[in-house]
């Protein structure tokens, strides 16, 4: 068994598209960056490369290549699982914690975990994802940014 730890935030931007674990999120702002800005499958890529010893998201996926402007953080999440599976590993479950003032997003968790799961080809139960606020402190309080993290735990394939 192996673990991981990722972690990702995000700047809010009016007029943004705004995906959260590969779910659409109703909300004025959205997530700036690179890709579609998905900072929970972010966090969630960066915890399983890291539980599987490989280079993180942006050596594996560089914001730097016209390859992944603008592609869904669900395809290179799917990507991530080919790369743990070739290393010998599967999953054995993935812990995240988003942390964003608003909106709230709790409603929308069981989503999440549906989507996530989908693409990572297993269980909902290896899936938990919880929402909290920063008590509006600092960046995200202030509704200007959006973090996330996630601890995974992978287990040998053989």
């Amino acid at each position: 068994m192996r673990i991981g730890f990722g972690f990702d935030t995000h700047k809010l931007e009016e007029g943004r598209s705004f995906i959260l674990g590969g779910v659409p999120v109703e909300h004025a702002k959205g997530a700036a960056g690179h890709s579609d800005a998905d900072v929970l499958i972010h966090a969630i890529i960066d915890a399983l490369l890291g539980a599987a010893g490989l280079p993180d998201i942006g050596q594996q996926f560089p914001d730097t290549s016209s390859e992944y402007k603008g592609i869904s953080s669900s395809i290179l999440l799917k990507r991530t699982l080919v790369l743990i599976s070739e290393a010998g590993y599967g999953i054995g479950n993935i812990d995240c914690t988003i942390v964003l003032q608003k909106p709230k997003i709790s409603e929308l968790i069981p989503s999440m975990i549906s989507s996530l799961s989908a693409t990572l080809a297993c269980s909902p139960g290896c899936i938990n994802v919880k929402a909290k606020t920063s008590e509006k402190l600092g960046f995200i309080g202030r509704e200007e940014g959006v973090s996330a993290y996630a601890v995974a735990l992978l287990v040998n394939s053989d």
